[in-house]
């Protein structure tokens, strides 16, 4: 690869990492606009199989999305360099925050309560536009719109799993007259083979039953200690975001490493910060061990993701291939517009949305992003702006 190749993955995903506001889902979203639309590095069907199949994995959907799309457009270190884009200039933030800005309360400020709202607005833009290319007959939209039903009456990480599952099944069955015609071309090639994936997937087994073993030979190795603590919980959570709090507390209250309310303060932190909401790691590292330990714990929680996206993508990229994959697709691909349906209501409207004033500013960000086509970073200091101005009429 090229070195200016390089580096555009690298200039592309900081650009991301800087502006992506609003968690997983609206990453999604920014993804979607950059790489998709703008870029063109992958076909709309390519980007919705790389969700669906990331939805299946458990870990931080945006960035095994993120990841995959790097290990694509160039390899193994296109791969890393996406992902240090991405990731990098919120992990640096939350370290600031824990060296300086402990203590601050930020959950109550109104410019993150404007990046809120941002993600409103991202959200919709993304279903509205995978809705229209991934669910243009009735059919689909049925599938879409029961798994946004299912998603948000059982409102669990498993729940995703098995609503995309049925919908394959479906596919299966109603699709089976046109799956065989359907000849679209393949025009993403992984320079991963099986054996590879193979290995990197058994790799991710051995650390998950290895490394508390190893934590129990060595248990005065405070750095053996943390991999083992934030591997866990980047390896054992499904559906990202904020399931991971409730593991990562459990592994870092009860150990001493920090109180309760140095935890809470965190989480108040990671929402004023773009990026993956599993940079977190960086902020408890660095209250555990400096910038050692948030070194530690960041790498740690972001690996089960690598080995797995890059374990699973080379036989994926063959299986969705197969006329029985192509036919369960059709089906999984309305199903991940029916999910981020059922996201953009819970938890990105409920928890932005309250007033008039909510509403109308998510709406004006709508239209800025759908109908002017602002460029995102400018809709997001927009909305920060506007987030502001809304906490000084209230």
């Amino acid at each position: 690869m090229a070195a200016h190749s390089k580096l555009e993955i690298l200039k592309v995903a900081t650009k991301l990492g800087l502006t992506s506001f609003g968690g997983p889902v609206a990453h999604l979203g920014y993804f979607r606009e950059e790489y998709v639309r703008k870029r063109g590095w992958l076909d709309e069907r390519s980007y919705a199989d790389l969700v669906a199949l990331c939805q299946f994995l458990p870990g931080p959907a945006s960035s095994k999305v993120g990841i995959g799309i790097g290990l694509m457009r160039g390899g193994l270190l296109g791969a890393v360099l996406a992902w240090i884009g991405f990731t990098l200039p919120s992990v640096i933030a939350l370290v600031v925050f824990a060296y300086l800005l402990h203590g601050w309360d930020l959950q109550g400020a109104g410019w993150i309560h404007g990046l809120k709202l941002a993600a409103v607005a991202i959200v919709t833009q993304a279903v509205w536009g995978m809705g229209k290319s991934l669910t243009p007959d009735r059919s689909r939209a049925t599938i879409a719109i029961l798994t946004a039903i299912i998603t948000l009456v059982w409102s669990t990480a498993f729940t995703q799993i098995a609503a995309i599952a049925a919908a394959g099944l479906v596919g299966l069955f109603l699709h089976k007259s046109t799956a065989d015609t359907e000849q679209q071309q393949d025009t993403q090639q992984l320079p991963l083979s099986k054996g590879v994936g193979s290995v990197l997937l058994l790799l991710f087994i051995v650390l998950l039953l290895g490394l508390p073993f190893l934590r129990s030979l060595f248990p005065h190795m405070w750095g053996l200690a943390v991999f083992d603590s934030f591997y866990r919980a980047g390896a054992l959570v499904f559906g990202g975001g904020h399931v991971v709090l409730p593991l990562l507390e459990q592994e870092v209250v009860p150990s001493g490493w920090m109180t309760p309310d140095q935890f809470l303060a965190g989480y108040g932190a990671v929402q004023a910060v773009p990026g993956p909401l599993f940079t977190f790691a960086a902020y408890l590292g660095t209250l555990i061990h400096g910038w050692l330990g948030a070194l530690i714990a960041t790498i740690a929680i972001f690996t089960p993701a690598f080995l797995l996206t890059l374990g699973a993508l080379p036989f994926w990229n063959t299986l969705r291939r197969l006329p029985k994959v192509k036919q369960a697709l059709w089906g999984i691909n309305a199903a991940v517009v029916g999910i981020l349906l059922a996201a953009l209501y819970d938890p990105v409207w409920t928890s932005a949305v309250r007033t008039p004033g909510d509403f109308s500013l998510a709406l004006l960000l709508f239209g800025a992003l759908m109908f002017w086509k602002l460029p995102p970073w400018i809709v997001v200091v927009l909305a920060a702006a506007g987030g502001t101005l809304l906490g000084l009429l209230t």
